[in-house]
C-alpha cells in the first residue's frame, strides 16, 4: 500500500529520504507547465506506463504526484501491485496543493 501526505510532510519526508525518488505521473504537457524540482516524468496515461515502471529500482522509495492526487494514487496502487518501491508516498492534493518550489 501507500501513504497519503499533505504538502509540508511530503516535502519533509522526501528531503530526509536518501533513498527517495520523486515521480510526476502527469502528461508531458502538464510537466512542461511546471513540475517539482528533481522529479522524473512517467506519464500514467501513456500506454507504456505499466512496462516503464519495471525499469524502476524496486528497492527505492517513491514519492508520487500529479495535478490533484487522483492519478498519483492510482500510480501508487500500480507500483505497489508490481512490487516496486519499499515505500510509496502520494502527494495529497497533487501539485495544486504543493507549497514548495516549482520549476517552470
Amino acid at each position: 500500500m501507500f501513504e497519503n501526505l499533505p504538502s509540508a510532510p511530503f516535502a519533509e519526508a522526501l528531503e530526509a529520504d536518501t533513498n527517495g525518488v520523486l515521480l510526476d505521473v502527469r502528461t508531458p504537457a502538464e510537466y512542461a507547465e511546471g513540475h517539482l524540482p528533481n522529479s522524473k516524468l512517467m506519464d500514467i496515461m501513456n500506454a507504456s506506463f505499466q512496462s516503464d515502471i519495471l525499469d524502476l529500482d524496486p528497492d527505492k522509495n517513491y514519492y508520487v504526484y500529479c495535478r490533484s492526487g487522483g492519478r498519483s494514487s492510482q500510480a501508487c496502487m500500480i507500483l505497489s501491485s508490481a512490487g516496486i518501491g519499499k515505500k510509496l508516498v502520494n502527494l495529497q492534493g497533487g501539485i495544486m496543493a504543493w507549497q514548495g518550489d516549482v520549476v517552470r
